[in-house]
């Protein structure tokens, strides 16, 4: 499929920046790509790539193509998919993009069940921030994406979702640890440590606290949430996590306690896929196994 490979290098190309590093990753020499890439372009009738001093980028000609591509690779996996359905045996590969508090639990049992299932169907996991995320379903790069709290929306088909009250994370022998129920302002009173800006659990504690004479001063931020658990062990602190992503029991000598939802309203665990995309079957199966299990925690 001649079309898919020249997808390849334009792809390769345009990740690299350069037509030499792209060519050093694909194992080529970068003559040969060039012309590659020259020959697709007198083809094509059109050039796809504008040459800078120290590189090239994708212009809107090359951006529309690349669109056209995905698209291309998406719709050939998921006729792929049904005719290995047809023959009796469901093969495919499921891409999700996910937060980090699917990583630890949630999503290891559903994949395992799966494929317990269809063991001829693969995964790729691909952790992500909210934005990243959306990125990596407008880009093709994921089927499906399982985040919390997404913020643009623009390309994303709600397919389910499941309401999260924020948690505080702590050791048993924290102050707060003997109340059954926190305010908000309990916690931010005492040594706290906060995710990421751009993390949703992040964006609802800064919403909650924007009309209020309080400030968040925290002793760590991380893009970690495994970092930020591990942390709570050594300092009596507090972290802040959404249920999905915490132990149904304790097991590391750390208790979870809910956050009044008088000071931040349940928060969104929304499962979704590229708005008009038709998913190969493994994925839309699997997408169904998640609604599914989300309607069922709720």
């Amino acid at each position: 499929m001649r079309h898919l490979q020249n997808f390849r290098y334009i792809e390769a190309v345009m990740r690299a920046g350069s037509i030499r590093r792209a060519a050093d990753d694909m194992n080529i020499t970068s003559s040969a790509l060039n012309r590659r890439i020259q020959r697709f372009e007198e083809e094509f009738g059109f050039e796809i790539f504008e040459r800078l001093p120290r590189g090239v980028r994708l212009n809107p000609a090359g951006e529309l193509l690349i669109q056209h591509f995905r698209q291309q690779e998406s719709d050939l996996r998921r006729v792929q998919s049904q005719v290995a359905d047809l023959a009796g045996e469901r093969r495919g590969h499921v891409s999700i993009a996910c937060s980090q508090a699917l990583v630890p639990y949630f999503l290891p049992e559903r994949i395992a069940a799966y494929r317990l299932k269809h063991p001829g169907v693969t995964f790729t996991v691909n952790v992500r921030d909210r934005r990243a995320a959306e990125k990596d379903l407008s880009e093709f790069n994921s089927d499906l994406a399982l985040v919390f709290e997404p913020v643009q929306m623009v390309d994303f088909e709600v397919l389910g979702h499941l309401p999260q009250v924020i948690h505080a994370l702590m050791r048993h022998d924290h102050p707060l640890a003997s109340k059954s129920e926190l305010r908000l302002r309990d916690c931010i009173d005492v040594p706290h440590i906060l995710p990421a800006p751009e993390f949703g659990v992040r964006a609802l504690i800064d919403i909650a606290l924007s009309g209020s004479t309080r400030h968040a001063q925290p002793s760590v931020e991380s893009g970690s949430f495994d970092f930020m658990r591990h942390y709570v062990l050594h300092e009596n602190v507090l972290a802040f996590q959404i249920p999905i992503g915490l132990r149904p029991r304790d097991e590391d000598g750390l208790i979870a306690r809910p956050i009044s939802t008088r000071d931040i309203p349940p928060g969104a665990l929304i499962l979704g896929q590229r708005r008009g995309r038709s998913l190969p079957v493994a994925s839309a199966k699997f997408a169904q196994d998640l609604i599914a299990t989300l309607e069922t925690l709720q």
